[in-house]
């Protein structure tokens, strides 16, 4: 007789996911700074060199110009200094700024993202395993490919996003459209994949380090607390 699936957990679901996550971050991050930063440089003027000539220019002078500051006066001294000043400055709404674009970049992006991670572990699997046996390097392929697909649909409302939320009070009263207007006016279509070199650099050892998590913090939970 064959075994019986074995229900899901939600609490091992929210347990595995959120280091997932952690390890997301933690391989991730740096890119995902220089990925901001170049998605809101400023449209160089005639004539001038942009700020950032590419991805790896940025990396160098975001790392000379955190070391120079760090010895200065900063803006905020953390995420909470940070959500209480924007409250102060723009109430609930500003905390929540951008909300909008952000449902538009993870929705589809999301959709895209795990079904092509379960897409992929079925074909990875092979024949008569299981795809809880999948190794170690397939989960890497399998999670880091996910993560290129992912951003290749999030990486416009993303810039759209990054723009909108660093931009003064009041710039754009009428939301994304009026981003995607001034950035398409000002710098073409192209514009709306600011950062692409540093997204897809990204992409694929931060999202396949996520799965991984995801996956081997499942099998150790699974191990200490089957009937969790």
């Amino acid at each position: 007789m064959a075994d019986e699936p074995k229900p899901i957990s939600p609490l091992k679901n929210l347990l595995a996911g959120g280091f997932g996550g952690m390890c997301l971050v933690f391989v991730g991050h740096p890119l995902d700074t220089i990925k901001v930063r170049l998605q809101t440089q400023p449209p160089s003027l005639p004539g001038q060199p942009p700020m950032y000539s590419g991805t790896f220019d940025c990396f160098r002078k975001t790392l000379v110009r955190e070391i120079q500051a760090s010895s200065g006066e900063t803006k905020y001294t953390g995420a909470l200094d940070c959500a209480k000043k924007l409250y102060q400055e723009s109430g609930i709404r500003g905390i929540y700024k951008g909300t909008v674009l952000t449902l538009m970049r993870d929705v589809p992006a999301s959709g895209m993202y795990f079904m092509t991670y379960e897409w992929l572990k079925n074909i990875l699997t092979p024949e008569g395993k299981s795809v809880s046996e999948l190794s170690v390097p397939r989960i890497l392929v399998a999670g880091g490919i996910a993560g290129i697909f992912n951003w290749a649909v999030a990486i416009p409302p993303d810039v759209l996003k990054s723009r909108f939320q660093t931009a003064p009070p009041g710039k754009y009263p009428n939301g994304f459209r009026d981003v995607l207007r001034e950035l398409i006016r000002n710098e073409g279509v192209t514009s709306l994949y600011k950062g692409f070199n540093a997204v897809m650099i990204r992409a694929f050892p931060a999202n396949a380090a996520c799965f991984l998590g995801f996956e081997v913090a499942m099998k150790f939970l699974n191990w200490a607390t089957p009937n969790l």
